[in-house]
């Protein structure tokens, strides 16, 4: 027979025991890790698809009279102490893209545990926009540094809350401003909105709008989001090393069935 010790348990079945407790645990740490990564996965992968170069090119021969062939840039440009990510965004017209006519400071979150949404993407000014011109485009040593970034994040602007969409939408992520937007003073502005959303392929969708004191709309584009898509590869070289690195199985988990639990 087995050998058994002074309880009469056998090693064998002993061994069962510690085994299935091993496993047992393992699930439980597992579901622990994945449980506490799970929201900044979401931050990671909505900072990753709002990076790289894109136009809205094909929006813009479809639709002239509404639309522009704008650039739209994006990278890191600095990490906060709790993980956020801060990204620097400008847009151009494609013809000239050395001047851009917006830009901006986008900051990227999990959305606080209280509110029903994933990932929280806000606006900032930019202290001295005339310094961060075409930060994207210049080699790491010759752009501001992340201590100068986060001390360059001048005020709020807007903040966009994003949920992940249902499966079988076209959209990875959605979502829009509160109700009553942000308040905004441009071109006779009261407040204005902003909805994005991110497809497949890192296409976003932009729709922001000014409205004035009596809710009519006096800027952006009336008939629908702008629609930006990623510039082929070649066209911009340094694309890749702009990006957040992310794991493949991960961008596939996402983007395929939205393995990833609460």
């Amino acid at each position: 027979g087995s050998e058994t010790d002074g309880k009469g348990w056998s090693k064998a079945a002993r061994g069962a025991v510690v085994k299935a407790l091993l496993v047992a645990g393992g699930a439980l740490l597992l579901r622990r890790l994945t449980k506490s990564t799970t929201r900044w996965d979401h931050a990671r992968f909505v900072s990753h698809s709002l990076s790289g170069e894109k136009f809205s090119k094909e929006q813009a021969a479809r639709d002239p009279d509404n639309y522009f062939n704008i650039r739209l840039l994006t990278c890191p440009a600095a990490e906060m102490v709790d993980g956020s990510r801060v990204m620097y965004f400008e847009q151009a017209f494609w013809r000239t893209p050395q001047k851009p006519f917006r830009q901006r400071f986008l900051l990227v979150k999990p959305c606080p545990k209280e509110l029903k949404c994933d990932v929280e993407v806000s606006s900032f000014a930019i202290r001295d926009m005339e310094e961060y011109k075409n930060f994207c485009d210049r080699p790491k040593d010759q752009r501001p540094q992340p201590d100068e970034v986060i001390g360059d994040v001048a005020e709020h602007l807007t903040t966009t809350y994003l949920k992940r969409c249902d499966r079988g939408k076209r959209c990875l992520y959605d979502g829009s401003t509160p109700p009553g937007g942000f308040p905004n003073s441009w071109n006779g502005a009261a407040y204005c909105t902003s909805e994005l959303a991110i497809l497949k392929n890192h296409e976003l969708h932009f729709w922001e709008r000014g409205y004035d004191e009596d809710g009519q709309q006096v800027w952006g584009p009336k008939s629908g989001p702008y629609e930006f898509k990623p510039a082929p590869a070649s066209s911009f070289s340094d694309v890749f090393s702009l990006k957040f690195p992310l794991p493949q199985s991960m961008e596939k988990s996402i983007e395929g069935s939205f393995v990833l639990r609460e």
